[in-house]
């Protein structure tokens, strides 16, 4: 099945996307982005509000997505253990397929300006659902009893920071990294 063409909409996103990665938000101009693509910057106008709108679009499919994916694993039949590798799973998989949206969500999410409170409960509750999968796991003693925002804050700690080494590794293979990852966050490296 053939991709349908990106619309002028998307190719504004993706290439604000870039910037946004490579110099933050805050130093992108509606002009930059208008430059990089080879056009006026009122042109951007006939298709985006204002720059704020990108990013709005960039965070919030990230996080819908995000949240989308936990609560599938909530729901599913599925041991702690196992559902931990499935976070692990749907970070890597949103993390390669969007290394520039991840970037963006995680160093510019604090300049969303009406969306902030939509994003940060979107964030809450992925967080708490984690947490609740930490806290079952150790209750059903599949998990070690270790303080569950100590193990919360070292898995998303790690898989929030993907971004920054996946794009430097292009041979690299989702299913390797999903197995190898899972066997370091979730066993530990003692032999």
């Amino acid at each position: 099945m053939a991709q349908k063409p990106e619309t002028r909409k998307e190719e504004i996103v993706r290439t604000a996307e870039m910037l946004f990665k490579k110099k933050g938000y805050s130093a992108v101009t509606m002009r930059d982005i208008a430059q990089a693509m080879g056009i006026k910057a009122a042109s951007l106008y006939n298709h985006i509000q204002s720059k704020q709108q990108i990013l709005s679009e960039i965070i919030i499919k990230i996080g819908e997505d995000f949240t989308e994916g936990m609560a599938e694993i909530v729901a599913a039949e599925l041991t702690s253990i196992q559902k931990l590798e499935k976070i692990i799973g749907l970070h890597v998989k949103i993390t390669m397929k969007n290394p520039s949206r991840m970037a963006t969500m995680n160093n510019d999410w604090m300049h969303l300006e009406e969306k902030i409170d939509y994003y940060l409960q979107l964030r809450r509750n992925y967080e708490e659902s984690f947490r609740q999968i930490l806290k079952e796991g150790i209750e059903k003693q599949e998990l070690k009893a270790v303080n569950p925002e100590i193990i919360l804050f070292s898995i998303l700690s790690t898989l929030r920071s993907l971004y920054l080494w996946i794009p430097k590794k292009e041979d690299i293979n989702q299913e390797d990294l999903l197995q190898t990852l899972s066997k370091v966050l979730l066993k530990g490296i003692v032999k």
